[in-house]
């Protein structure tokens, strides 16, 4: 990397006081609006920041780039990779963070102010942060990873949560079923914390884990459902759960043992109610040629067998032949292949038409927790630890001491 400095110090100025411009209640629309790209606002600056919160994850919410964009609603912070604060950073002001073939460079219209490992950026007065084109609580760190740069999102996590529950269920939805995927998504996000081997990052920001978009995806009864149960988590034989959760089921869903050939004693099936689900019921035709494309490796599709299934009805395996020989293809892979919703599904060859045609039912993987069938058990009166002890046999919810 080259070596700017005489430059930046051109830039320095003393600290004086300021009046932040926003706070932890600015409107998102006001944020985006304000946010500008940084003219060279930077201010030297020492501080010492308060302590962080007891349980913070770190999320990677972008990953891949070459540069990315950062900002806080007031003032923030800039630290390099030990920790060091560099600069003060004005609200609502951008600055921008480029990868470089040995390190990360901070930039400020095309000229490096400071060289590092990585650079942090922490809002002041419970500020919000700006990383690539959304708003987040918490802090962010942005360093290396394979060459490319990631933005990792340190965020307390019931914070966290006030997004992770809207991200991933309609947030007009009752409370009773906000309630539920708030204890799930918090056991979940802990489960992953303490057995993660990734030393930047718990989680990323989604389907992988769970989805997360930040300030967007928030709204006041996703934030009541997480305070309503704070720091409560799904528990079995007094440790933490994997507490997996999915769209739809189809009528029921699965045991893990059938799914990832793991047998969990808590992710068993039972009798789902997502009867409502816009994907209770579905159907995908292709063409012959569009279907042998998907599938691959036997050619030209000339039959399809029966499927064996799992005790409880999804795709195991099945038998498809062509031109160029048969394969025993998994549920799992002709799902993929074929881009289909689930593994609950059937498949009918009509040779004259010259089409096939997967008629199925539900949304994901099937194991644990059904989103629709949380939402229907709500609306019959189910409270939020009646919903999780259905779909997570044998379980009881705890509270996690502070």
């Amino acid at each position: 990397m080259n070596s700017h400095n005489a430059f930046a110090k051109n830039w320095l100025f003393r600290l004086s006081a300021t009046q932040p411009v926003g706070s932890g209640k600015t409107p998102l629309s006001t944020l985006k609006k304000g946010l500008a790209w940084c003219g060279g606002l930077l201010v030297w600056l020492i501080l010492i920041l308060p302590a962080q919160a007891a349980v913070e994850m770190r999320v990677a919410v972008s990953q891949g780039n070459n540069a990315i964009s950062v900002g806080t609603s007031t003032q923030g912070i800039i630290k390099n990779g030990s920790g060091q604060a560099l600069y003060q950073l004005p609200g609502l002001q951008g600055i921008t963070i480029e990868a470089d073939a040995t390190g990360v460079d901070l930039t400020n219209g095309g000229n490096t102010l400071a060289e590092s490992n990585a650079f942090w950026l922490e809002p002041s007065e419970d500020g919000f942060v700006w990383i690539g084109d959304k708003w987040y609580r918490g802090r962010v760190m942005v360093t290396l990873e394979g060459g490319k740069l990631t933005a990792i999102n340190y965020v307390d996590l019931e914070d966290y949560l006030y997004s992770v529950v809207g991200s991933e269920m309609p947030v007009s939805w009752p409370q009773a079923a906000l309630q539920s995927q708030a204890v799930a998504a918090r056991s979940y996000a802990l489960y992953k914390q303490a057995r993660t081997r990734n030393p930047l990052y718990d989680v990323d920001a989604t389907t992988t884990y769970q989805v997360y978009k930040g300030l967007l995806q928030e709204a006041p009864s996703t934030i009541s459902a997480v305070d309503a149960t704070k720091n409560q988590v799904v528990t079995y034989n007094g440790q933490v759960i994997e507490a997996l959760f999915h769209s739809s089921s189809g009528g029921f869903t699965e045991n893990a043992s059938d799914v990832w050939s793991s047998d969990v004693p808590y992710l068993r099936g039972v009798e789902d109610y997502d009867q409502t689900s816009p994907v209770f019921r579905w159907k995908e035709t292709f063409s012959v040629n569009e279907f042998s494309s998907k599938i691959g490796s036997v050619g030209q599709v000339s039959s399809i067998g029966s499927p064996t299934l799992t005790k409880l009805g999804r795709v195991a395996s099945i038998t498809i032949a062509g031109d160029r020989g048969s394969k025993v293809l998994k549920g799992s892979d002709v799902r993929s292949a074929l881009g289909l919703r689930s593994t609950r599904f059937t498949i009918a060859l009509d040779k004259n038409a010259g089409k096939v045609t997967v008629t199925g039912s539900g949304f994901g993987h099937g194991v644990g927790m059904s989103q629709w069938g949380a939402r229907t058990l709500a609306d019959q009166g189910w409270s939020f630890d009646q919903i999780l002890q259905h779909y997570y046999q044998s379980t009881a919810i705890a509270q996690l001491e502070n």
